[in-house]
């Protein structure tokens, strides 16, 4: 590949020829020479010169026509044409000569410093000229190899100067389509988008930001999504503006968020119907437990115990159910609490309850160490009380059988710490960092297989930094047992001495007339269980199995009050709802939804369909009976 430019020197008069080419060739110029047209044009075919430099006059072919065969021939087009004369020295002639194609044209007598500066000069402008051309080869390649539609537009002359092949591919017509009418493309976007991406190209001009994912109709009627992108091209002259846009087809990435949409609707939807199946069985349960209340006053001890003991692993239940319902919150550690003051006994209680049975099937030694006095803490005694029975359980689950665990509690300053210790398997040094995070699963006792999913201690750390407190991790090794420690603050003031009221006494009946209850329910025990509950706390009841039944009970039953299940069979509790409505009979009656579904969108549905209150599954007495007590001071303020 040669360095230099190389430049054929055409000139009949050997003295002229010479001068020109030392001339050249002291500029740095590589020169070769020719006599005659004919040799002019086999050495341009054959050399592929820079530029030719071609006198007009020449023994066999005028310079002329020389000029008009290169520039003519595809192969030799690019190569500059310096056309010289020493006889054609008028106006006429050089436009003659440059409309035959030369890209220059000079009279002789030539100056050496005006020859030399024409060449560079129409070197310069062939080499900005090819980096232009391989610019625009490069680009053509691009757009014409990439499945993105690209488009150039000259705004204030309303023309598509470029459209890319792929817009054939993507908006499945010819590009001719588009290209008589700038503004054409707009007609094959979706009518519902059509308004919002007419305005957002529109202000283009103004605000130089177009970006927008819209929906295209192709001929066969079939949907396309694309993501459209414009941008005005900086540093062009004024009035020659620019605009780029690039078109792609996100069709694939739709159809995946719809995919993880529709996947996120079932996961809800599963988790709402998993809680409501779940809370069904739970309504009976608590239902039993508070009637065991009611009518339990000469329950020996055990039996009280055991009644309290049901009533608190229900309640638990029923937090474990809530949180099923967001998954997605729980997974992010952001758990609503209910706080208030605790007393520690009671936690410790609570977590040897759960962890107990487990204890004992791995017959370990469990010693409570507790201090003497009362000691209050400020926290959700169910995520407390989770907090504990999660270390009491992991501590057992990794000492071998026959072990000892110690659970230890002091008051250090205004803080509690609680300390879980066991004689079992011990964490490795390079493992305790770690111990807290999601998933991580440690050795296991060598009596047991693997087993859980490794989310108990995450779930410690996350629900005892939500109380503001802190837990720590301990172990010499392996071999050598653990320790998790605790630390929670003190709560500012302890409670007042005595005990709240149960559900029995929120709900003493008065002298007057009894109140008629009405409850709807497709499950035989609940209804059965509520009934008893309702008629211990002095009030009638009546009862029914389905829409339609209910519907004929509450015309000649007249019932004051409606408990409603929401998931009837046949017909819907909203349904049913807005038929009760409907009955002169029962029109004033109060309605109270009983369900099983507790999101706030079943709320509103609940409200809109005529009834008064909504009450998630399993209800306490605690929360139905004030609801119940308004319709009874409500009848007896309208009483004579």
């Amino acid at each position: 590949m040669r360095k230099d430019p190389l430049i054929l020197n055409v000139d009949d008069d050997d003295g002229a020829r010479y001068v020109k080419t030392r001339v050249l060739q002291v500029a740095g110029f590589e020169v070769i020479e020719a006599a005659t047209g004919g040799d002019a044009l086999e050495m341009v075919a054959r050399a592929a010169p820079d530029l030719v430099l071609l006198d007009v006059k020449l023994p066999d072919i005028n310079g002329l026509e020389v000029c008009r065969r290169i520039k003519s021939d595809p192969s030799t087009a690019s190569i500059l044409v310096l056309q010289t004369s020493a006889a054609l020295i008028h106006r006429t002639d050089r436009v003659r000569a440059l409309d035959g194609g030369a890209d220059n044209y000079l009279v002789a007598p030539i100056e050496a410093e005006e020859l030399v500066a024409n060449v560079n000069a129409m070197l310069r402008l062939r080499r900005v000229q090819g980096e232009l051309l391989e610019s625009e080869e490069r680009f053509r390649q691009l757009a014409e190899n990439i499945d993105d539609v690209f488009w150039m537009f000259a705004p204030l002359e309303r023309r598509l100067l470029y459209v890319s092949p792929a817009f054939e591919l993507l908006w499945g017509r010819p590009s001719d389509t588009v290209r008589s009418d700038i503004d054409s493309w707009i007609a094959f976007v979706h009518e519902q988008e059509r308004g919002r991406v007419r305005e957002a190209f529109g202000r283009l001009a103004e605000t130089g930001v177009y970006d927008e994912e819209f929906r295209i109709v192709l001929p066969d009627n079939s949907v396309r999504w694309v993501r459209d992108r414009a941008f005005q091209v900086k540093n062009t002259a004024p009035g020659r503006e620019r605009i780029a846009r690039v078109t792609s087809d996100i069709s694939a990435r739709k159809a995946a968020e719809k995919l993880r949409h529709d996947a996120d609707s079932r996961k809800d939807e599963f988790l709402a119907t998993l809680a409501h199946e779940l809370r069904n069985p739970l309504g009976p349960i608590r239902s039993a437990v508070d009637l065991l209340r009611i009518a339990g006053g000469d329950a020996g001890q055990t039996q009280e115990r055991a009644r309290d003991m049901i009533s608190r692993q229900v309640d638990h239940l029923v937090r474990l159910v809530d949180d099923l319902l967001d998954i997605s919150r729980i997974s992010q550690g952001k758990i609503t609490l209910q706080p208030k003051n605790v007393a520690l006994a009671s936690l410790v209680s609570s977590a040897l309850e759960t962890a107990s049975p487990f204890i004992t099937a791995r017959e370990h030694q469990l010693n409570v160490l507790l201090p003497e006095q009362d000691v209050w803490v400020y926290g959700d005694a169910v995520r407390l009380s989770q907090v504990l029975g999660n270390l009491l359980h992991n501590a057992a689950k990794y000492t071998p059988k026959g072990g000892t665990i110690t659970l230890n509690a002091a008051v250090c300053r205004d803080e509690l710490m609680i300390t879980v210790k066991d004689t079992g398997i011990g964490i490795t040094l390079d493992a305790i960092d770690g111990i807290f995070d999601l998933f991580a699963q440690g050795a296991v006792a060598p009596d047991r297989a693997q087993d859980g999913l490794g989310v108990g201690l995450s779930l410690v750390k996350k629900l005892v930094q939500l109380h503001n407190g802190r837990v720590y991790a301990y172990s010499a090794g392996p071999g050598t047992g653990s320790t998790f420690s605790v630390c929670l603050p003190l709560a500012h003031a302890t409670p007042a001495p005595g005990a709240a009221p149960g559900p029995a006494s929120a709900a003493a009946p008065g002298a007057a007339r009894k109140q008629r209850v009405l409850v709807v329910d497709d499950n035989p025990d609940a209804v059965e269980m509520m009934q008893m509950l309702l008629d211990a706390s002095g009030y009638e009841t009546a009862s029914a199995y389905d829409a339609p039944s209910a519907l004929e009970r509450a015309r000649a039953y007249r019932p004051d009050t409606i408990l409603l299940d929401i998931g009837l069979p046949g017909m819907s509790g909203y349904d049913a709802a807005r038929a009760l409505r409907a009955i002169p009979e029962v029109a004033g009656a109060v309605m109270i939804a009983l369900t099983g579904y507790g999101q706030a969108r079943d709320r509103e549905l609940a409200l809109e369909a005529g009834f008064d209150h909504h009450l998630v599954k399993p209800v306490s007495m605690a929360a139905l009976l004030p609801l119940l007590e308004e319709v009874r001071a409500a009848d007896s303020s309208t009483s004579p």
